[in-house]
């Protein structure tokens, strides 16, 4: 792959020992591109659970908080990957029990916590695998909800054809402006639609989280507007703490999910300014990297949430006994 495309290099005892390929889009409020690495016009990229504030448009559009009495930490659960921590396993009890909805309805496959201290706490203690432990259990939950609300089957909500998946590729074609017809598409790892579209098309359907009047739809702005901050109000709950999305999530001005195999975006309110990158390589490592040199290119104002990308992975590589034995260099 041309050296064009090269986002990261890592160094070990100064001599290189991986290179990393990627793709960046920044787009501006015009819809301009402001700054790209690689192929951002025609390279399609799946989304993964980069998808799931689009997924959760649809049961953000239903009133189901009113009728169930959901609380915001249990409404962020539709946008989330929770890793399986104390305060996801508790949102996430409480959201299935008002919904009324049976685990055994869950078309995603039985886990353990992803985190790695609960996940050795709910082991020991002798607990089984769960279905409703699975990464990606609130967006199922937030799709069975929606399903009965609107009196569809709720056995078949992950297939192609099912109303829930074909209103998702809508929402994805508004916001993107790419043609539903031309998306890639497959399953993701949880089991339901996942899609596939230019970094540009992707970064654009963020931007309409941060100016959502670029749809011309005051119905729709509304429940953007409504996702953008049940995200931000419980940052913890989309991902967990020591992740990129609840520093990112913590700012103000910034809407962000990451997905799997390397993919990332975000939005800057106040800049109406949106990015979307995909590490080639698949890993999420680089993540906090990428996206803080990113925000130095284009000059972002807020400097602590720089620095708190850094804390959460520095630049240096370090040996397990903790000496620097080499360094990772971001280059844009």
């Amino acid at each position: 792959m041309s050296k064009s495309t090269i986002i990261a290099e890592e160094y070990r005892g100064g001599s290189l020992e991986n290179e990393h390929n990627g793709i960046i889009c920044v787009l501006n409020e015009q819809k301009e591109v402001i700054y790209s690495k690689g192929d951002v016009e025609h390279t399609p990229v799946f989304y993964r659970s980069a998808m799931k504030p689009i997924q959760a448009i649809p049961v953000f559009d239903t009133g189901i908080e009113r009728k169930y009495n959901l609380a915001t930490d249990e409404m962020a659960l539709f946008c989330a990957s929770q890793r399986g921590e104390s305060y996801h396993q508790k949102s996430l009890k409480s959201l299935i029990e008002k919904l009324d909805l049976s685990e055994e309805s869950l078309i995603c496959n039985e886990s353990y916590p992803l985190n790695e201290s609960p996940k050795i706490d709910y082991i020991c203690k002798g607990h089984e695998k769960r279905k409703l432990l699975h990464n990606c259990a609130g967006k199922h939950l937030g799709f069975l909800a929606y399903s009965r609300e609107l009196g569809y089957s709720i056995a078949d909500y992950g297939e192609f054809n099912h109303p829930i998946q074909e209103r998702i590729r809508e929402e994805i074609e508004v916001l993107s402006e790419y043609p539903k017809e031309k998306m890639n598409a497959g399953k993701d790892g949880c089991g339901v639609p996942v899609y596939g579209i230019p970094l540009r098309n992707m970064a654009l359907s963020y931007l309409k989280f941060v100016k959502p009047e670029m749809i011309n739809d005051k119905k729709k702005e509304k429940v953007l507007k409504r996702i953008s901050d049940t995200m931000q109000a419980y940052p913890e709950i989309i991902a967990s703490h020591d992740f990129i999305c609840t520093v990112l999530l913590e700012d103000e001005n910034i809407i962000a999910k990451g997905g799997a195999q390397g993919v990332y975006c975000l939005a800057l309110k106040e800049e109406k300014i949106s990015i979307a990158l995909k590490v080639q390589s698949g890993t999420e490592l680089l993540w906090p990297l990428v996206v803080a040199e990113i925000l130095k290119k284009i000059n972002y104002k807020n400097k602590q949430t720089i620095d708190n990308l850094y804390k959460l992975r520095s630049t240096k590589i370090l040996s397990d006994a903790g000496e620097v034995v080499g360094e990772t260099k971001i280059i844009l």
